[in-house]
Protein backbone atom coordinates (compact mmCIF):
# COMPACT_ATOMS: atom_id res chain seq x y z
CA UNK A 1 0.00 0.00 0.00
CA UNK A 2 2.82 2.66 0.44
CA UNK A 3 4.36 1.61 -2.02
CA UNK A 4 1.41 2.69 -4.12
CA UNK A 5 1.69 5.54 -2.77
CA UNK A 6 4.91 6.63 -2.91
CA UNK A 7 4.51 5.53 -7.16
CA UNK A 8 1.53 7.92 -7.06
CA UNK A 9 3.63 10.82 -5.37
CA UNK A 10 6.55 10.11 -8.11
CA UNK A 11 4.27 10.54 -10.77
CA UNK A 12 2.19 13.52 -9.62
CA UNK A 13 5.02 15.10 -9.06
CA UNK A 14 6.70 14.48 -12.79
CA UNK A 15 3.87 15.73 -14.40
CA UNK A 16 3.70 18.96 -12.14
CA UNK A 17 7.00 19.86 -13.05
CA UNK A 18 6.84 18.88 -16.56
CA UNK A 19 7.07 22.12 -19.05
CA UNK A 20 3.83 20.97 -21.17
CA UNK A 21 1.42 20.42 -17.71
CA UNK A 22 1.74 24.18 -17.72
CA UNK A 23 0.39 24.24 -21.35
CA UNK A 24 -2.91 23.27 -20.33
CA UNK A 25 -6.07 24.75 -20.98
CA UNK A 26 -9.35 23.60 -19.78
CA UNK A 27 -10.98 26.17 -22.09
CA UNK A 28 -9.31 25.32 -24.95
CA UNK A 29 -7.59 21.32 -24.42
CA UNK A 30 -6.12 20.96 -27.68
CA UNK A 31 -5.33 24.40 -28.79
CA UNK A 32 -1.70 24.59 -30.21
CA UNK A 33 -0.06 26.37 -33.50
CA UNK A 34 1.47 23.57 -35.76
CA UNK A 35 4.44 24.15 -37.85
CA UNK A 36 4.24 22.07 -41.15
CA UNK A 37 7.80 21.84 -42.93
CA UNK A 38 6.87 20.64 -46.28
CA UNK A 39 9.77 19.00 -49.02
CA UNK A 40 8.73 20.32 -51.86
CA UNK A 41 11.64 19.33 -54.40
CA UNK A 42 15.10 17.77 -54.11
CA UNK A 43 17.37 19.82 -56.71
CA UNK A 44 20.50 17.62 -56.01
CA UNK A 45 22.56 20.32 -53.99
CA UNK A 46 18.96 22.91 -53.06
CA UNK A 47 15.71 21.64 -51.37
CA UNK A 48 12.44 23.76 -52.14
CA UNK A 49 10.06 23.61 -48.84
CA UNK A 50 7.16 25.53 -48.30
CA UNK A 51 6.47 25.88 -44.23
CA UNK A 52 3.39 26.96 -43.10
CA UNK A 53 2.40 27.93 -39.70
CA UNK A 54 -1.35 27.09 -38.02
CA UNK A 55 -3.05 28.83 -35.18
CA UNK A 56 -5.22 25.75 -33.90
CA UNK A 57 -6.04 27.31 -31.01
CA UNK A 58 -10.34 28.56 -30.38
CA UNK A 59 -9.68 31.67 -28.90
CA UNK A 60 -5.91 32.83 -28.17
CA UNK A 61 -4.54 34.46 -31.26
CA UNK A 62 -1.04 36.21 -31.96
CA UNK A 63 -1.17 39.94 -32.10
CA UNK A 64 1.48 42.29 -33.50
CA UNK A 65 4.27 42.29 -33.59
CA UNK A 66 3.52 38.88 -34.58
CA UNK A 67 5.58 35.85 -35.16
CA UNK A 68 9.54 35.36 -35.44
CA UNK A 69 10.22 31.31 -36.59
CA UNK A 70 13.45 30.24 -35.72
CA UNK A 71 15.64 27.24 -35.49
CA UNK A 72 18.79 25.11 -35.47
CA UNK A 73 20.51 23.92 -38.84
CA UNK A 74 22.09 20.43 -38.30
CA UNK A 75 24.89 21.56 -40.52
CA UNK A 76 26.14 24.37 -42.56
CA UNK A 77 22.97 24.77 -44.16
CA UNK A 78 21.78 28.18 -45.83
CA UNK A 79 18.88 29.57 -47.43
CA UNK A 80 19.32 30.71 -51.02
CA UNK A 81 15.89 32.30 -51.91
CA UNK A 82 12.87 33.43 -49.94
CA UNK A 83 9.38 34.03 -50.89
CA UNK A 84 6.54 35.47 -48.27
CA UNK A 85 8.48 36.21 -45.44
CA UNK A 86 12.47 36.75 -44.63
CA UNK A 87 15.23 36.88 -42.34
CA UNK A 88 15.93 39.22 -39.80
CA UNK A 89 19.47 39.11 -40.31
CA UNK A 90 21.82 37.49 -43.66
CA UNK A 91 24.89 36.77 -41.63
CA UNK A 92 28.64 36.23 -42.74
CA UNK A 93 29.05 34.78 -46.54
CA UNK A 94 31.83 35.48 -47.09
CA UNK A 95 32.75 32.18 -48.27
CA UNK A 96 30.16 32.77 -51.35
CA UNK A 97 32.06 34.30 -54.23
CA UNK A 98 30.48 36.61 -56.46
CA UNK A 99 27.75 39.24 -56.67
CA UNK A 100 24.81 37.24 -55.85
CA UNK A 101 24.78 36.27 -52.19
CA UNK A 102 22.75 33.69 -50.02
CA UNK A 103 19.54 34.61 -48.54
CA UNK A 104 20.80 34.26 -45.20
CA UNK A 105 23.44 32.53 -43.81
CA UNK A 106 23.01 31.86 -40.07
CA UNK A 107 23.17 29.13 -38.31
CA UNK A 108 19.99 30.24 -36.40
CA UNK A 109 17.69 32.21 -38.75
CA UNK A 110 15.19 34.23 -37.28
CA UNK A 111 12.31 34.35 -39.99
CA UNK A 112 9.46 37.10 -40.38
CA UNK A 113 6.44 37.78 -41.71
CA UNK A 114 6.06 40.10 -44.52
CA UNK A 115 3.59 43.05 -43.93
CA UNK A 116 0.78 43.63 -45.85
CA UNK A 117 0.92 45.53 -49.28
CA UNK A 118 4.57 43.66 -49.72
CA UNK A 119 5.67 43.50 -53.60
CA UNK A 120 4.25 40.85 -55.86
CA UNK A 121 7.67 39.02 -56.36
CA UNK A 122 8.21 39.04 -52.76
CA UNK A 123 4.97 37.09 -51.96
CA UNK A 124 3.84 33.58 -51.94
CA UNK A 125 0.24 32.33 -51.13
CA UNK A 126 -0.93 32.92 -47.61
CA UNK A 127 1.60 35.22 -46.19
CA UNK A 128 2.32 38.67 -45.76
CA UNK A 129 -0.03 39.55 -42.72
CA UNK A 130 2.48 40.91 -40.39
CA UNK A 131 2.58 37.75 -38.35
CA UNK A 132 -0.32 37.97 -36.99
CA UNK A 133 -2.51 34.93 -36.56
CA UNK A 134 -5.89 35.27 -35.75
CA UNK A 135 -7.92 32.23 -33.75
CA UNK A 136 -9.81 29.91 -35.60
CA UNK A 137 -13.14 31.26 -34.22
CA UNK A 138 -12.74 35.21 -34.88
CA UNK A 139 -11.04 34.42 -38.79
CA UNK A 140 -10.81 30.89 -40.36
CA UNK A 141 -9.35 33.29 -43.48
CA UNK A 142 -6.41 34.82 -41.07
CA UNK A 143 -5.24 31.88 -38.87
CA UNK A 144 -2.79 30.41 -41.04
CA UNK A 145 0.61 32.10 -42.56
CA UNK A 146 2.99 30.26 -45.31
CA UNK A 147 6.45 31.36 -47.19
CA UNK A 148 8.44 29.12 -49.65
CA UNK A 149 12.36 29.50 -49.58
CA UNK A 150 14.97 27.28 -51.30
CA UNK A 151 17.94 26.37 -49.07
CA UNK A 152 22.12 24.52 -49.86
CA UNK A 153 22.17 21.40 -48.61
CA UNK A 154 24.16 20.38 -45.36
CA UNK A 155 28.32 19.92 -47.27
CA UNK A 156 28.36 16.42 -45.94
CA UNK A 157 25.02 14.98 -46.71
CA UNK A 158 24.15 11.98 -47.54
CA UNK A 159 22.61 11.21 -51.26
CA UNK A 160 20.79 8.58 -50.39
CA UNK A 161 19.30 9.44 -46.72
CA UNK A 162 16.16 11.49 -46.61
CA UNK A 163 15.77 15.28 -46.07
CA UNK A 164 17.26 16.48 -42.71
CA UNK A 165 15.07 18.75 -40.64
CA UNK A 166 16.40 21.58 -38.48
CA UNK A 167 16.08 21.12 -35.19
CA UNK A 168 15.13 23.86 -31.49
CA UNK A 169 12.26 25.45 -33.22
CA UNK A 170 10.54 28.36 -31.51
CA UNK A 171 8.05 31.15 -32.82
CA UNK A 172 9.62 34.23 -30.79
CA UNK A 173 6.50 34.52 -28.60
CA UNK A 174 6.42 34.99 -25.04
CA UNK A 175 4.63 31.91 -23.56
CA UNK A 176 5.18 29.37 -26.70
CA UNK A 177 7.31 26.46 -26.28
CA UNK A 178 7.54 23.55 -29.31
CA UNK A 179 8.40 20.19 -29.03
CA UNK A 180 10.51 18.03 -31.21
CA UNK A 181 9.76 17.48 -35.28
CA UNK A 182 8.23 14.62 -36.14
CA UNK A 183 6.94 13.02 -39.76
CA UNK A 184 3.57 12.80 -40.94
CA UNK A 185 1.66 12.10 -44.03
CA UNK A 186 2.78 13.97 -47.00
CA UNK A 187 0.64 17.00 -47.76
CA UNK A 188 -1.86 16.30 -50.64
CA UNK A 189 -2.66 19.51 -52.69
CA UNK A 190 -4.44 19.69 -56.30
CA UNK A 191 -4.74 22.49 -58.62
CA UNK A 192 -8.17 21.79 -60.28
CA UNK A 193 -10.13 19.60 -58.29
CA UNK A 194 -9.88 16.34 -59.73
CA UNK A 195 -6.01 15.73 -60.18
CA UNK A 196 -4.40 14.91 -56.71
CA UNK A 197 -0.54 15.37 -55.96
CA UNK A 198 1.41 15.38 -52.97
CA UNK A 199 4.95 16.77 -51.75
CA UNK A 200 8.06 14.75 -50.98
CA UNK A 201 7.86 14.84 -47.14
CA UNK A 202 5.90 16.32 -44.51
CA UNK A 203 6.92 17.08 -41.08
CA UNK A 204 4.68 18.98 -38.34
CA UNK A 205 6.12 20.85 -35.07
CA UNK A 206 3.46 21.16 -32.31
CA UNK A 207 3.81 24.42 -30.35
CA UNK A 208 1.76 25.11 -26.92
CA UNK A 209 0.87 27.59 -24.98
CA UNK A 210 1.51 28.74 -20.98
CA UNK A 211 0.25 31.77 -19.50
CA UNK A 212 2.80 30.79 -16.55
CA UNK A 213 5.69 30.97 -19.27
CA UNK A 214 4.51 33.78 -21.12
CA UNK A 215 4.29 36.29 -17.78
CA UNK A 216 4.40 35.31 -13.59
CA UNK A 217 1.92 37.41 -13.32
CA UNK A 218 -1.72 37.77 -14.22
CA UNK A 219 -2.97 40.47 -17.09
CA UNK A 220 -6.23 41.13 -16.10
CA UNK A 221 -8.88 40.87 -12.97
CA UNK A 222 -12.86 40.65 -12.88
CA UNK A 223 -14.68 42.86 -10.79
CA UNK A 224 -18.39 42.64 -10.20
CA UNK A 225 -21.95 43.89 -9.10
CA UNK A 226 -25.60 43.53 -9.24
CA UNK A 227 -29.08 45.65 -9.47
CA UNK A 228 -30.08 43.83 -6.16
CA UNK A 229 -27.00 45.35 -4.00
CA UNK A 230 -25.80 48.30 -3.61
CA UNK A 231 -22.46 46.82 -3.17
CA UNK A 232 -19.65 46.69 -6.25
CA UNK A 233 -17.11 44.07 -5.44
CA UNK A 234 -13.75 45.28 -6.56
CA UNK A 235 -11.24 43.12 -8.33
CA UNK A 236 -8.90 41.51 -5.48
CA UNK A 237 -6.14 43.63 -3.94
CA UNK A 238 -2.99 42.88 -6.36
CA UNK A 239 -4.57 40.53 -8.82
CA UNK A 240 -1.73 41.72 -11.11
CA UNK A 241 0.89 43.28 -8.70
CA UNK A 242 1.08 45.00 -5.92
CA UNK A 243 1.83 49.10 -5.80
CA UNK A 244 4.97 50.08 -4.42
CA UNK A 245 6.97 46.79 -5.39
CA UNK A 246 10.12 46.27 -7.49
CA UNK A 247 8.46 46.53 -11.41
CA UNK A 248 4.81 47.48 -10.33
CA UNK A 249 4.93 50.70 -12.30
CA UNK A 250 2.22 53.23 -12.55
CA UNK A 251 0.83 56.38 -13.19
CA UNK A 252 -1.72 58.21 -10.78
CA UNK A 253 -2.83 60.76 -13.49
CA UNK A 254 -5.02 60.46 -16.58
CA UNK A 255 -3.38 63.25 -18.35
CA UNK A 256 -0.21 61.92 -18.87
CA UNK A 257 1.74 63.16 -21.91
CA UNK A 258 2.45 60.59 -24.74
CA UNK A 259 6.35 62.30 -24.37
CA UNK A 260 6.68 61.21 -21.29
CA UNK A 261 5.47 57.83 -21.68
CA UNK A 262 8.85 55.12 -22.75
CA UNK A 263 9.74 54.38 -26.28
CA UNK A 264 10.32 50.90 -27.44
CA UNK A 265 11.29 49.60 -30.86
CA UNK A 266 8.28 47.97 -32.95
CA UNK A 267 10.30 44.24 -32.45
CA UNK A 268 9.35 44.17 -29.37
CA UNK A 269 6.20 44.01 -27.28
CA UNK A 270 5.89 47.38 -25.30
CA UNK A 271 6.15 47.38 -21.55
CA UNK A 272 2.63 48.27 -20.01
CA UNK A 273 2.38 51.78 -18.39
CA UNK A 274 -1.40 51.14 -16.41
CA UNK A 275 -3.14 53.69 -14.31
CA UNK A 276 -2.21 53.18 -10.52
CA UNK A 277 -4.89 50.62 -9.13
CA UNK A 278 -5.23 48.50 -6.04
CA UNK A 279 -5.11 45.52 -8.43
CA UNK A 280 -2.51 46.50 -10.79
CA UNK A 281 -4.11 44.86 -13.94
CA UNK A 282 -3.74 46.28 -17.23
CA UNK A 283 -7.20 44.73 -18.27
CA UNK A 284 -10.57 45.27 -16.06
CA UNK A 285 -13.62 42.93 -17.00
CA UNK A 286 -16.57 44.03 -15.12
CA UNK A 287 -19.79 41.86 -14.86
CA UNK A 288 -23.05 43.50 -13.90
CA UNK A 289 -26.43 41.24 -13.31
CA UNK A 290 -28.73 44.38 -14.76
CA UNK A 291 -32.09 43.45 -15.06
CA UNK A 292 -34.52 40.50 -14.11
CA UNK A 293 -38.06 39.27 -16.42
CA UNK A 294 -40.28 37.14 -16.05
CA UNK A 295 -38.32 34.86 -18.22
CA UNK A 296 -35.46 36.64 -18.83
CA UNK A 297 -32.59 38.48 -17.16
CA UNK A 298 -29.81 40.81 -18.47
CA UNK A 299 -25.88 41.37 -18.20
CA UNK A 300 -24.18 43.72 -18.87
CA UNK A 301 -20.10 43.21 -19.52
CA UNK A 302 -17.46 46.16 -19.81
CA UNK A 303 -14.11 45.41 -20.67
CA UNK A 304 -11.66 48.37 -19.06
CA UNK A 305 -8.21 49.18 -20.77
CA UNK A 306 -5.81 50.77 -18.01
CA UNK A 307 -2.89 50.19 -19.87
CA UNK A 308 -1.71 53.85 -21.60
CA UNK A 309 0.25 52.47 -24.35
CA UNK A 310 -0.99 49.24 -26.07
CA UNK A 311 -4.14 49.00 -28.25
CA UNK A 312 -5.76 45.61 -28.05
CA UNK A 313 -6.56 44.45 -31.94
CA UNK A 314 -8.71 41.30 -32.15
CA UNK A 315 -9.29 41.07 -28.85
CA UNK A 316 -11.41 38.16 -27.17
CA UNK A 317 -13.27 37.16 -24.19
CA UNK A 318 -14.17 33.85 -23.14
CA UNK A 319 -16.71 33.23 -20.60
CA UNK A 320 -17.56 30.10 -18.79
CA UNK A 321 -21.30 30.19 -17.16
CA UNK A 322 -23.91 27.55 -17.03
CA UNK A 323 -26.59 29.57 -18.41
CA UNK A 324 -24.48 30.44 -21.34
CA UNK A 325 -26.52 27.15 -23.01
CA UNK A 326 -29.73 29.82 -23.42
CA UNK A 327 -28.36 33.27 -24.39
CA UNK A 328 -31.00 34.54 -26.17
CA UNK A 329 -29.46 38.16 -28.23
CA UNK A 330 -25.97 39.81 -27.61
CA UNK A 331 -25.51 43.29 -28.31
CA UNK A 332 -22.78 45.12 -30.09
CA UNK A 333 -20.53 42.46 -29.64
CA UNK A 334 -20.11 39.14 -32.11
CA UNK A 335 -20.65 35.82 -29.71
CA UNK A 336 -20.72 31.95 -30.46
CA UNK A 337 -20.18 29.12 -28.09
CA UNK A 338 -17.53 26.96 -27.64
CA UNK A 339 -18.49 23.48 -27.36
CA UNK A 340 -15.29 22.00 -25.93
CA UNK A 341 -16.62 19.03 -24.16
CA UNK A 342 -19.21 17.18 -26.31
CA UNK A 343 -22.45 19.02 -26.14
CA UNK A 344 -22.05 20.73 -22.62
CA UNK A 345 -22.81 24.41 -23.89
CA UNK A 346 -21.30 26.23 -20.80
CA UNK A 347 -18.36 28.40 -22.49
CA UNK A 348 -18.61 31.17 -25.12
CA UNK A 349 -16.85 33.75 -26.51
CA UNK A 350 -17.43 37.33 -27.07
CA UNK A 351 -15.08 39.29 -29.40
CA UNK A 352 -15.79 43.13 -31.49
CA UNK A 353 -17.80 43.51 -34.47
CA UNK A 354 -15.27 44.76 -37.46
CA UNK A 355 -14.73 48.29 -37.71
CA UNK A 356 -16.66 49.52 -34.77
CA UNK A 357 -15.46 47.73 -31.45
CA UNK A 358 -12.48 44.83 -32.87
CA UNK A 359 -10.26 47.66 -31.24
CA UNK A 360 -9.65 48.07 -27.50
CA UNK A 361 -8.02 51.14 -27.54
CA UNK A 362 -5.39 52.44 -25.03
CA UNK A 363 -6.42 54.17 -21.89
CA UNK A 364 -8.54 57.28 -21.91
CA UNK A 365 -12.35 58.18 -22.92
CA UNK A 366 -12.64 55.70 -25.52
CA UNK A 367 -10.55 52.97 -23.56
CA UNK A 368 -13.32 50.19 -22.69
CA UNK A 369 -15.73 48.49 -24.75
CA UNK A 370 -18.94 46.96 -23.87
CA UNK A 371 -22.00 45.07 -24.38
CA UNK A 372 -25.25 43.71 -22.75
CA UNK A 373 -25.91 40.05 -23.11
CA UNK A 374 -30.30 38.37 -23.10
CA UNK A 375 -30.78 35.41 -21.23
CA UNK A 376 -33.18 32.95 -20.71
CA UNK A 377 -33.97 31.53 -16.93
CA UNK A 378 -33.73 27.82 -17.74
CA UNK A 379 -36.66 26.62 -14.96
CA UNK A 380 -35.19 24.47 -11.84
CA UNK A 381 -31.48 25.82 -12.51
CA UNK A 382 -31.92 29.34 -12.88
CA UNK A 383 -31.08 31.31 -8.91
CA UNK A 384 -30.36 34.56 -8.00
CA UNK A 385 -28.90 32.77 -4.99
CA UNK A 386 -25.21 32.04 -3.94
CA UNK A 387 -23.61 33.74 -6.59
CA UNK A 388 -25.21 31.64 -9.68
CA UNK A 389 -25.30 34.18 -11.80
CA UNK A 390 -21.74 35.53 -11.86
CA UNK A 391 -19.34 33.39 -13.93
CA UNK A 392 -17.28 30.77 -12.91
CA UNK A 393 -14.36 32.03 -14.99
CA UNK A 394 -12.80 34.63 -17.20
CA UNK A 395 -10.31 34.86 -19.89
CA UNK A 396 -9.17 37.96 -21.83
CA UNK A 397 -7.25 36.95 -24.92
CA UNK A 398 -6.27 33.73 -23.55
CA UNK A 399 -5.07 34.72 -20.25
CA UNK A 400 -7.39 33.47 -17.40
CA UNK A 401 -8.55 36.62 -15.37
CA UNK A 402 -8.30 36.51 -10.95
CA UNK A 403 -11.48 36.65 -9.76
CA UNK A 404 -13.17 37.73 -6.72
CA UNK A 405 -13.55 35.34 -3.70
CA UNK A 406 -16.61 33.53 -4.15
CA UNK A 407 -17.48 34.97 -0.35
CA UNK A 408 -17.72 38.45 -1.18
CA UNK A 409 -20.13 38.30 -4.19
CA UNK A 410 -23.24 40.24 -4.24
CA UNK A 411 -25.35 39.11 -1.86
CA UNK A 412 -29.51 38.66 -1.68
CA UNK A 413 -31.45 41.24 0.54
CA UNK A 414 -31.17 39.91 3.96
CA UNK A 415 -34.56 38.05 4.10
CA UNK A 416 -35.16 39.21 8.41
CA UNK A 417 -35.18 42.70 6.38
CA UNK A 418 -37.73 41.91 3.65
CA UNK A 419 -39.35 39.83 6.26
CA UNK A 420 -39.47 43.46 8.72
CA UNK A 421 -40.64 45.66 5.97
CA UNK A 422 -43.50 43.46 4.85
CA UNK A 423 -44.75 43.08 7.93
CA UNK A 424 -46.57 46.09 8.32
CA UNK A 425 -48.39 45.38 5.45
CA UNK A 426 -49.13 41.91 6.34
CA UNK A 427 -50.93 43.58 9.61
CA UNK A 428 -52.95 45.73 7.85
CA UNK A 429 -54.49 43.55 5.26
CA UNK A 430 -55.45 40.90 7.90
CA UNK A 431 -56.71 43.92 9.75
CA UNK A 432 -58.61 44.88 7.11
CA UNK A 433 -59.91 40.91 6.57
CA UNK A 434 -60.73 41.13 10.49
CA UNK A 435 -62.97 43.97 9.99
CA UNK A 436 -65.01 42.52 6.78
CA UNK A 437 -65.62 39.56 8.25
Amino acid sequence: MKGNILILIFFSVIVFISPFSYGYDSLDPFGNITITWDFLSDNGDTVDVKVSLYNLQLFRHVEEPGWRLSWDWKSDEVIWAMLGAEATEQGDCAKFKGQQKPHCCEKEPVIIDLMPGAPYNMQSANCCKGGVLTSMTQDVTRYGATFQMNYKKASHHDAGSNFSMPENFTLGIPGYSCGTAFQVPPTKFTKDGHRWQQVLETWNVTCIYSQFLASPAPKCCVSLSAFYNNTIVPCPTCSCKCQGLPGANCVSSDKTSVLQLPQTNDTEPSQPVIRCSRHMCPIRVHWHVKQSYKEYWRVKITITNLNFVKNYSQWNLVVLHPNLRSVTQVFSFNYQPLQVYGNFNDIGMFWGVQYYNDMLLEHGNNGNVQTEVLLHKDHGEFTFKDGWTFPRKISFNGDECVMPSPDTYPKLPNTAHTAITTSPILFISMLMLTIFI
